[in-house]
């Protein structure tokens, strides 16, 4: 996998593409000199974690032959500053999934663990140093 980014201003504003050659923007906050323009660096590893289980709790859904009409994720990070240093990597997560349709709370459970346990890959590369957790809500359909 490889992706590119390509400074569009003369401050921190890119467009970044990979391999489906979607534009995505990244900026900085604007109190460093950002204007705005994109999502923040770690906000993406938010998204792509919530993306990635998404797509996995949707097909495992549909194999189990279940109605699923909406589905909303909330992701939730915290960050601790590692002293010595500026940075301030995730130490925990949560993924909030909010399922709507005709959907047994059991096959609900069962594909949120199998995508948290067996095929997030994103949840694979943040676990190691972050506590991540879900919850979830169902509003059945009639």
């Amino acid at each position: 996998m490889q992706v590119e980014l390509v400074r569009v201003d003369d401050a921190f504003h890119f467009e970044a593409s990979g391999m489906s050659g979607v534009p995505v923007h990244i900026d900085a906050a604007e109190n460093i000199g950002g204007t705005n323009s994109g999502a923040r660096p770690m906000e993406l590893l938010l998204m792509g974690l919530g993306g990635c289980t998404a797509i996995d709790v949707i097909l495992i859904l549909k194999k189990q032959r279940q109605r699923i009409d909406d589905l909303k994720i909330s992701v939730s990070g915290e960050r601790v500053k590692i002293e010595g240093t500026e940075m301030t990597p995730f130490r925990s997560i949560n993924i909030h999934f909010a399922l709507k349709g005709n959907i047994t709370e059991a096959k609900a459970q069962k594909a949120i663990e199998l995508s948290m346990e067996k095929y997030c890959s994103a949840t694979a590369q943040l676990s190691p140093s972050a506590t991540i957790t879900h919850t979830y809500s169902i509003d059945f359909a009639e």
